[in-house]
């Protein structure tokens, strides 16, 4: 049976160190037969959900401690500079593609539609890739970003069908929280929660001496 690890956080950071954790006692290792770092292991979740109750919380990205000597995943500025990758469809000409090449439209119309229509509604949901994306040799990780307007805030439901635990966990959730702060401020409510999924939540198997170390967890 499948092993269904639901989580629930303080903010990002907390999110982040919980989801380590947890990862290496229901974590289940494979080698990759298809994807990045192809005949490497990988340590997954079978499936995950993570609630994160204050998620514009400073600092977004993870605490270290200084004592650990170990490098933050994601460095100081990082989600300012990654932010327009997630907003704008202005894309590198190595790039495949982009998620703001997909979200940047649906951004604006999601707005409106709150804005315009009022929040009682279900259809505000943005989608990133298309059919063609499964022939992409490295398809959109983040597939969709889901959105709900209740109690004067808005929230956020995410999904990513594959996801790096170590960067790309916080640097994403980082950037996808400064994308939901505009779009509270644009439509003029308060900034609320996020709800993320994955079936693909990972750690690759060059950082998990790492994760070991910041968990102070020997065991797997």
């Amino acid at each position: 049976m499948l092993n269904i690890v639901s989580i629930t956080a303080r903010d990002i950071p907390d999110a982040w160190f919980q989801c380590i954790y947890n990862i290496i006692e229901h974590g289940h290792k494979y080698v990759i037969d298809r994807g990045s770092f192809c005949g490497q292991e990988r340590l997954e979740f079978d499936y995950i959900t993570v609630h994160i109750k204050h998620p514009g919380t400073r600092p977004l990205i993870p605490d270290i401690p200084h004592a650990l000597n170990i490098p933050n995943p994601v460095a100081e500025g990082y989600l300012e500079e990654y932010l327009p990758y997630l907003m704008t469809s202005a894309k590198c000409e190595n790039e495949d593609y982009t998620y703001g090449q997909y979200l940047e439209s649906q951004i604006k119309e999601v707005i409106q539609m709150y804005k315009n229509d009022g929040h009682g509604t279900n259809q505000a949901y943005m989608t990133v890739g298309d059919p063609s994306t499964i022939y992409l040799g490295d398809p959109p990780c983040l597939r969709g970003i889901d959105t709900r307007i209740r109690y004067g805030k808005l929230h956020f439901m995410v999904y990513f069908r594959s996801w790096d635990l170590w960067n790309g966990f916080p640097a994403n959730l980082g950037a996808i929280q400064l994308l939901k702060e505009y779009m509270s401020l644009e439509i003029g409510v308060q900034d609320g929660e996020i709800i993320a999924a994955s079936k693909g939540l990972h750690l690759y198997d060059y950082i998990w001496e790492l994760a070991k170390l910041r968990t102070l967890r020997t065991e797997y």
